[in-house]
């Protein structure tokens, strides 16, 4: 498996993420209520991506371990 590059992939993806944010702080025609209802799914996005990259990087780490025991 090559880590390496899923990482770099959700890294695109958070740099994108986080370019969605900063428009959406950038725009000042919206009020908190509507700010805080465009941010909410960006925000979940980004945990749930985290979280599986995290899972990811823990599979990966377990496979090298039982192969090193091989």
């Amino acid at each position: 498996m090559e880590i390496e590059f899923i990482e770099e992939k959700f890294n695109e993806i958070f740099r994108e993420l986080e370019k969605e944010v900063m428009e959406i702080l950038e725009d000042q025609s919206l009020d908190k209520k509507n700010t805080n209802l465009r941010m909410k799914p960006l925000s979940s996005t980004k945990q749930i991506l985290g979280n599986a990259l995290e899972s990811i990087r823990m599979v990966h780490r377990l496979d090298q371990e039982t192969q090193d025991k091989s």
